[in-house]
């Protein structure tokens, strides 16, 4: 995959050079597929990210919305201190460098940082998982094969030296192929040596916990001993 950056009147975009020929930033607007009757779906999560048609097959559109008290002051503008720390940027990078060294996540197609004086707004689209369900509506069937072949995948994810801000059951899905992968990688960080598994570990299974699911997640968190009270 060829990350290519390309400037534009309104900011930046951050590309597959080996999936796109033409760039637009369009691809970036919802409102651009809602008119072309391009939209075939919607997918959870705050501002509801849409699934979308295109030319490079179906891919997953989601706008970077604020949560919390900075809500209040604004939806969608975030702080500019340059294109590479924009959060679009980021997270295209972080699930590019996954994708190359064989990680299951999803792969990124173009990612935006458009400004707005001090300001920016962002966008990332993504290659659809085909068949996709997440690990909380997957849980009440779960099996210990399924748990072994989650916990290896975090494995994976945990050597290679990621930091998952917010691994909550929603953030994890399974493929048509009973793959697992790893989501929403806004805001987390690749380290250079091994990550330990406590944060990650333990914020899946206070996710799972709260939504009725004490026993998987005890049988997930078992797995990794070494994980409790670590960093």
């Amino acid at each position: 995959m060829a990350g290519e950056e390309l400037r534009t009147d309104s900011g930046a975009i951050l590309y597959d050079a080996d999936a796109l020929s033409v760039v637009s930033g369009e691809w970036l607007q919802p409102d651009f597929w809602h008119i072309r009757g391009a939209v075939i779906g919607q997918l959870g999560g705050r501002g509801q990210a849409l699934v979308v048609e295109t030319s490079v097959g179906p891919a997953v559109l989601r706008r970077y919305l604020r949560g919390g008290q900075a809500r209040r002051f604004s939806v969608d503008r975030y702080f500019f201190t340059g294109y590479a720390n924009s959060r679009g940027f980021c997270e295209w990078r972080i699930l590019d460098r996954l994708h190359r060294d064989g990680l299951p996540v999803p792969r990124p197609i173009m990612a935006s940082c458009e400004r707005i004086g001090w300001t920016y707004r962002a966008g990332l689209l993504t290659r659809l998982i085909p068949g996709a369900r997440n690990l909380l509506e997957l849980a009440p069937d779960l099996g210990e094969t399924d748990i072994d072949q989650l916990v290896d995948v975090l494995r994976r994810f945990l050597a290679a030296g990621l930091k998952h801000p917010d691994l909550n059951a929603t953030n994890v899905l399974r493929d048509s192929q009973d793959q697992w992968f790893l989501i929403d990688l806004d805001r987390a960080r690749l380290k250079s040596a091994p990550s330990r598994p406590g944060h990650m570990v333990n914020r899946l299974k206070r996710s799972l916990t709260k939504a009725g699911f004490a026993d998987q997640a005890e049988a997930i968190v078992n797995r990794f001993p070494a994980g409790r009270g670590t960093r």
